[in-house]
């Protein structure tokens, strides 16, 4: 697989949303050890360095944790813990800045909540 980095942040932040995205999505299960940073590197031609930053900030947040000689693991609850996350950050960070661009656009709250569940069926 291949993955786009962009400019707009750095590859280690890029990476660990990836990870973060595939805990989320049981790419990588709980209890199942993530790939290896030296795999990471290799696979995406990357600096090992990156990784092991990516992988580190995941740790920091309790989402990896290191088991000595085996490698990193996804811990219990971690999936959870993101989603509870990321959808907090969704309400306070991506709504309001979506209806603000939906007012710009001389749109009505209501209509884009029309609009919505027309697209994407009962919330």
């Amino acid at each position: 697989m291949t993955v786009e980095w962009n400019d707009k942040q750095p590859i280690y932040r890029q990476l660990r949303d990836l990870v973060a995205q595939r805990i989320m999505d049981g790419t990588f299960p709980e209890g199942e050890a993530v790939p290896s940073v030296r795999q990471v590197a290799s696979d995406y031609q990357i600096n090992h360095l990156t990784v092991g930053k990516a992988y580190q900030e995941l740790v920091d947040e309790g989402l990896l944790e290191k088991r000595r000689g085996l490698g990193m693991f996804v811990r219990e609850g971690a999936s959870g813990a993101l989603t509870s996350n990321e959808k907090q950050q969704f309400i306070e960070e991506e709504i309001p800045a979506f209806v603000a661009r939906a007012k710009v656009l001389g749109m009505s709250v209501r209509e884009v909540a029309d609009r919505l569940l027309g697209e994407g069926g009962e919330a």
